[in-house]
């Protein structure tokens, strides 16, 4: 029985290291670097170049109010159409995790707004973090976030062992 648990405890050590080391390679972008969130910018140039992979975090800044970060379907992407949004704010500064794989749409439902260039499709490769000169890596000064801790739980469990973990 003892060579059960040493078995089940370096899994769970390693799947909690390999979490671990997703995290610390996830990437923050911030939308149109230093323009933020705004009419005038060209998010399908700022998107080139860039590549985006879960974990990877899209931080958008605007004057509250004045823009949306709405995102919508592929349809609805290319219609300007936020009628059916998956989600919607206006808080003048929006935190989006890229959670899958697959293409986010992301469009300002402020009439004329899309329709002018203010959208952004973002297309998010199954992980590694993502790469782009001026991108910020998660962890640095602009604004970083920790996962809860019931992805280290949930992770654990996975693996039949119990992991204590100190929170500061």
């Amino acid at each position: 029985m003892p060579k059960n648990r040493a078995s089940t405890s370096s899994v769970a050590a390693l799947l909690l290291a390999g979490y671990a080391a997703a995290l610390a390679s996830a990437t923050t972008f911030i939308v149109g670097d230093d323009e933020g969130w705004t009419i005038s910018g060209d998010y399908i140039a700022w998107v080139k170049g860039k590549t985006f992979a879960v974990g990877d975090k899209l931080v958008f800044s605007y004057p509250t109010a004045e823009h949306t970060v709405t995102e919508v379907g592929k349809t609805d992407y290319f219609a300007c159409a936020g009628g059916n949004a998956l989600s919607d704010d206006r808080s003048g500064s929006t935190n989006v995790t890229l959670t899958v794989p697959g293409t986010r749409y992301f469009i300002c439902n402020i009439p004329g707004h899309c329709t002018v260039g203010m959208r952004l499709a973002v297309t998010v490769a199954a992980g590694g973090g993502g790469t782009s000169p001026g991108a910020t890596p998660t962890g640095s000064a602009v604004g970083a976030t920790v996962p809860p801790a019931t992805g280290f739980v949930v992770l654990a469990a996975a693996a039949g062992a119990t992991i204590r973990l100190a929170m500061s």
